[in-house]
């Protein structure tokens, strides 16, 4: 029999080889998601010295119904005002091994819109 390898360790091994050309530095840190059945969450991170610089979530908006594209749109605008608080204009975008549709792709619009550059 073979044992087929769970969806999260798929996304996981399709994360790590985004990972290999995606990387964050102080003055364009990486936006990188993390999307969960119930809630999304984002943070953009320094990766040279290994620190988040901020971060935003649907649990931290305290948001109803976290799990929804109205809510990943919330979370995207609250980054881009968070980052731009911080005085950073621009970021990589890093999916996370998911496919850029839906609540991904609302987080990454929505946080183009309110002025973050990714």
């Amino acid at each position: 029999m073979i044992r087929k390898e769970s969806r999260n360790a798929m996304r996981e091994r399709r994360h790590l080889r985004v990972r290999e050309k995606v990387h964050g530095t102080p003055l364009r840190p990486r936006l990188s998601v993390f999307r969960s059945n119930k809630h999304i969450s984002c943070q953009l991170i320094d990766d040279t010295k290994g620190i988040t610089l901020c971060s935003s979530g649907s649990v931290e908006l305290k948001l109803a119904n976290g799990g929804n594209v109205e809510a990943a749109r919330k979370v995207g605008e609250d980054i881009a005002r968070k980052a731009l608080a911080l005085k950073i204009e621009c970021a990589v975008f890093d999916r996370g091994g998911y496919q850029y549709h839906g609540r991904v792709a609302a987080l990454c619009e929505a946080a183009r819109e309110a002025g973050l550059r990714l």
